[in-house]
């Protein structure tokens, strides 16, 4: 059994009294309570969450935006279980760096620092601005014939992703200043890592891949049927118990999933609120629920994926996405365009007027 100690370190707690304090600010501003919904729920529990984090004010912000892209190949794409060939998880790398790809455009949009991580592309890659080189391996193994890595790459994987949350302390925020992070997210690229991560979530809760897997990047039906069939011979084969995620992980993960599951541990335990991507943000979400339940508090999950496994995700970890786009690019870019969102949530939570400060009659008055 895999055993990282720091996995399993306590989460930083949501104070309670920070909480009731923030509801308080809500029903007391210029407003209906609850008239703004989901606004509000965003601006509370970001609130509260800045005050458990260093206690210097209960004004929630997300100015300082960090966004990290992990890039890996996967083994399992032999089965020609993709549209897309492998190669194009380097050529997206180049394509990020360069600035071209939906989340380079959103990124800068956004004033949100940007950060690429090669966690194992099939192909060595040059150096590249804005591209760091964390590769493990040329691409995972095959899992539909072996496991996907050995226990020392996945310990590897998971590290990756804490030492990114490490070097996004301080980041520079939208108003050109450099400040500690209020808010993380993490991307995705890898040719054929939805069925990678259609895997982890059956394996994980407990479910046929007929339930989970979609066309990810387009297959036709015919496509999809084969995937399936892939998946779920690969599951019939190697007998995951769903109360072990590392182990399932370790035989069905990507080094980019793996390494996002690192990264949503490590922010919940220095009390960064993450917002999750799509389909595969999520899964690597599950599972490091499934490592450290406490870590979902943390947790914004920002839209409702195309991809139709995603919702048996949002039902299992019991949590409802921020929005419905009928996206599935990946690669952050369905959290990302939540960000301004968030940020309006902010506004309204910090500088509406109150009743008493705007001379309005409150119901109870």
């Amino acid at each position: 059994m895999i055993n990282i100690e720091w996995l399993n370190q306590p989460v930083k707690e949501i104070a309670s009294s920070a909480i009731g304090d923030a509801i308080d600010r809500q029903n007391s501003l210029t407003k209906p309570p609850g008239s703004l919904g989901m606004l509000e729920e965003i601006a509370i529990r970001l609130s509260a969450m800045r005050y458990s984090r260093n206690k210097d004010s209960v004004m929630p912000a997300v100015d300082a935006v960090k966004i990290v892209v992990f890039a890996a190949d996967h083994g399992i794409a032999q089965e020609g279980v993709s549209a897309f060939p492998q190669a194009v998880t380097a050529e997206m790398v180049k394509n990020f760096s360069a600035g071209g790809a939906a989340i380079s455009v959103l990124a800068k949009e956004l004033n949100a620092e940007l950060e690429v991580v090669n966690t194992g592309t099939v192909s060595e890659l040059e150096e590249m601005p804005g591209v760091i080189d964390r590769r493990i391996a040329a691409g995972t193994a095959n899992f539909y014939q072996q496991q996907a890595m050995s226990e020392s790459q996945l310990v590897e994987a998971l590290q990756v992703g804490y030492e990114a949350v490490e070097r996004a302390q301080p980041v520079l925020s939208c108003n050109g200043s450099r400040q500690p992070l209020e808010l993380f997210i993490a991307g995705d690229m890898g040719i054929a890592n939805t069925s990678s991560a259609t895997a982890i979530a059956c394996a994980l809760l407990g479910s046929s891949a007929k339930e989970i897997a979609g066309p990810g990047t387009g297959l036709d039906e015919a496509g999809i049927n084969h995937k399936i069939d892939i998946i779920q011979q690969s599951l019939d084969k190697h007998q995951l118990n769903s109360n072990e995620p590392l182990q399932v992980l370790q035989t069905l993960g990507g080094f980019e999933i793996s390494a996002m599951t690192g990264a949503y541990i490590a922010c919940a335990q220095k009390a960064i609120p993450v917002l999750v991507d799509g389909f595969i943000s999520s899964v690597a979400a599950l599972a490091a629920i499934k490592i450290n339940p406490n870590v979902k508090d943390w947790f914004f999950f920002s839209h409702a994926s195309a991809e139709p496994g995603h919702k048996k995700i949002m039902q299992a970890i019991q949590v409802e996405p921020l929005i419905d786009l009928n996206m599935r690019l990946g690669e952050a870019s369905g959290a990302a365009v939540v960000v301004p969102l968030m940020r309006l949530s902010c506004a309204l939570h910090n500088k509406m007027a109150t009743f008493a400060q705007a001379g309005v009659s409150n119901k109870d008055e």
